[in-house]
């Protein structure tokens, strides 16, 4: 998902995406250690996603932190 599409999302949306993918990037490391994974490459979407979100849930607090 891109950054604009995450902007317009409600904070309570952003933190349970966040969980999910923590929950799935925590899979993905266990199936990695034990051989299994079938998309290495889903490893670092998902690590990249949990980093937009994070970054954009700062902008906000920070935005807010302004007004």
């Amino acid at each position: 998902m891109d950054a604009k599409a995450l902007r317009a999302k409600p904070k309570a949306e952003l933190q349970t995406q966040l969980m999910e993918l923590l929950k799935e990037q925590f899979g993905l490391r266990m199936q990695q250690s034990t051989g299994q994974l079938s998309k290495p490459s889903r490893v670092k979407a998902v690590r990249r996603e949990i980093a937009r979100i994070k970054t954009i849930m700062t902008e906000t607090e920070a935005g807010a932190g302004n007004e």
